[in-house]
């Protein structure tokens, strides 16, 4: 049986989760405000602690993501995400002109897709979560959120597809936004 008190579960709540969630945070609001919002949504479960299921990371995202929208809501319509790219560590030996292509023509096409269908590609790619938690953040079904990350996954295709014209072709592997 365990014998962990609700002190020690939260304690454990916060170290398992709290880096992912500043990382979530920090690409959406500018990063001297990040972590005011995540001491917010750590109050917030603490408060209500009853309330946090086992799988708390959803959970967590989706009371930062009301946390942001309630802080300042004209400020998130009018800001597109930031999702830094040169976060993506480059796979193979070089960089080379052509990787170099790729992660531009990729930035561009990045910055043409809605805000919307970004936070959807970004809740899978960066945020490493599952189609159900990704749902449970966006406070939608399973099955409404796998339409529009299709449809957001389609629309980066299609905004990719004028840069790689005849002579440039994307090979961009196996990306998480790439699978279900």
């Amino acid at each position: 049986m365990n014998n962990e008190t609700p002190d020690d579960r939260f304690r454990r709540l916060h170290w398992d989760t709290y880096p992912d969630l500043l990382r979530f945070v920090e690409r959406r609001v500018p990063a001297d405000e990040a972590e005011d919002i995540v001491s917010t949504v750590f109050l917030t479960a603490w408060r209500r602690f009853g309330d946090v299921p086992e799988d708390a990371r959803p959970w967590l995202f989706a009371v930062a993501r009301r946390t942001m929208a309630n802080g300042n809501r004209g400020w998130l319509r009018r800001r597109a995400l930031d999702v830094r790219l040169v976060a993506l560590e480059p796979r193979g030996p070089a960089d080379t002109a052509a990787g170099a292509a790729v992660r531009i023509d990729l930035e561009r096409a990045w910055r043409a897709l809605r805000p919307a269908d970004r936070e959807i590609l970004a809740l899978i790619a960066f945020d490493g979560l599952t189609a159900e938690q990704a749902a449970t953040v966006l406070g939608c079904r399973r099955t409404a959120f796998a339409m529009r990350l299709g449809r957001a996954r389609q629309r980066l295709r299609d905004a990719l597809e004028p840069a790689a014209g005849p002579a440039r072709t994307h090979d961009l592997g196996e990306q998480a936004w790439t699978r279900a």
